[in-house]
């Protein structure tokens, strides 16, 4: 996962395709969206919602 403020988030999960991997990076990224989106709501003085704060991710290939 990369995050907008250029940190960086590594995640040992393996999946057989890559097409399992796309899918899952896609479901993580929303998560990040829906998490940032649920605190602002529950307090938005303290959590303001910033729409440049977004997630990404890069599916890297592994043997085993």
């Amino acid at each position: 996962m990369k995050y907008s403020d250029g940190s960086s988030e590594e995640d040992d999960e393996i999946f057989d395709t890559e097409e399992e991997a796309n899918d899952y990076g896609l479901a993580q990224v929303s998560a990040y969206a829906t998490g940032g989106e649920v605190l602002h709501l529950s307090n938005p003085g303290d959590y303001p919602l910033d729409p440049d704060d977004e997630a990404d991710f890069e599916i890297v290939e592994v043997e085993h």
